[in-house]
């Protein structure tokens, strides 16, 4: 996954519900030395003037949050360190990530988890507090990554897995190249 002292960057992604961020920790605990960038804490900073991520009027906003999220987690790798960067991130947002990654000379894997439809509405309508379990654009997220075009190659079904299952074959198919973005 790395060559010369660099890390490398796993993008993790997938709609809400779709186990990313379970998956993502148990990802970066498989690896040494390593970085969990949990993608939702860069919307968190925005102290004053945020707008929900998922609404079109935020699109300035997610523009700046994703360049930012891309230049840590290329830093981080540049660094040494394997770096699992779980958040929403379509290949509409991929640009930035290979910047990046390329500007710091680290590989980029991209990794979507994509169960069903009805496990996703499940999945989040369950989650605690403060995540988003409105099916509507829970919904519409799913939709976003229904189809992937030539990213469909990067797509794990983990609805029929448990988390540590999951983990397990997204770090196998890291170790095939399955993953990586040329």
């Amino acid at each position: 996954m790395t060559d010369e002292g660099r890390g490398a960057v796993v993008v993790l992604t997938g709609p809400c519900g779709a186990g990313k961020s379970t998956v993502a920790r148990l990802l970066a605990a498989r690896l040494t030395p390593s970085v969990r960038l949990h993608g939702d804490d860069f919307f968190a900073f925005i102290a004053q003037g945020a707008i929900p991520p998922y609404l079109p009027e935020a699109q300035r906003q997610n523009e700046t949050v994703v360049g930012v999220q891309a230049t840590a987690a290329a830093g981080y790798a540049a660094g040494g360190y394997h770096v699992v960067f779980d958040g929403v991130v379509g290949p509409w947002f991929l640009g930035p990530f290979r910047r990046a990654a390329a500007g710091a000379g680290v590989p980029l894997h991209y990794v979507v988890l994509r169960p069903d439809r009805d496990v996703v509405l499940a999945r989040a309508a369950a989650r605690g507090p403060g995540a988003l379990t409105d099916p509507g654009p829970v919904g519409r997220m799913f939709e976003e990554f229904a189809d992937l075009g030539d990213h469909e190659r990067h797509v794990l079904d983990s609805g029929a897995l448990t988390a540590e299952d999951t983990a397990r074959a997204v770090s196998d198919g890291l170790a095939r190249g399955a993953y990586w973005l040329p």
